[in-house]
């Protein structure tokens, strides 16, 4: 379950590459993308 969480999340290029420079801007796009594959 967990390993197929992170399979879709990866497939979203922000967050594979981590174009944000800080951490809290990529762990807002991690919880936005989380949020995304919820209500889908």
């Amino acid at each position: 379950m967990v390993e197929r969480f992170f399979q879709k999340i990866k497939r979203f290029r922000r967050i594979a590459t981590r174009y944000d420079k800080t951490a809290r801007m990529h762990l807002a796009g991690v919880m936005f993308v989380s949020i995304l594959l919820a209500l889908k």
